[in-house]
């Protein structure tokens, strides 16, 4: 380029990727004796979600059936956390709160068909 020359602005200062939109990958190869037909296949695993503080679809480990689990609220640790939190800042009146609260208590869902327990979702 020369002294007075402008720079050419259309043009990329480094090539860009590869393009390689449509293309396929390319068939398996064999290497060193060893088929092309001897890759493995790609496996897909299946992740359900995690149970939580309400119902949800899983499948039941005891009866192996689809199911919408029922839940049922218990007393855990969380809840008398928050109680002693409460009896040591001194709200002695209040720290029975926790026990009515269902936000504050852990969740045991079960199998509405054989009424095992599923899993316990615990708040702490």
């Amino acid at each position: 380029m020369e002294k007075g020359d402008a720079p050419n602005d259309s043009a990329p200062p480094y090539p860009g990727p590869p393009m390689n939109y449509g293309m396929t990958a390319p068939p398996p190869v064999a290497y060193q004796g060893v088929p092309a037909a001897s890759v493995t296949p790609v496996t897909h695993m299946v992740v359900t979600p995690a149970l939580q503080g309400i119902p949800g679809q899983t499948v039941c480990p005891h009866c192996s059936q689809t199911v919408i689990t029922t839940t049922d609220h218990t007393v855990g640790l969380m809840t008398w956390a928050i109680c002693g939190g409460l009896t040591i800042l001194g709200c002695f009146l209040c720290c029975c709160i926790p026990f009515c609260v269902d936000s504050c208590k852990d969740v045991e869902h079960s199998c509405p068909s054989c009424q095992k327990v599923i899993y316990v979702y615990k708040r702490l």
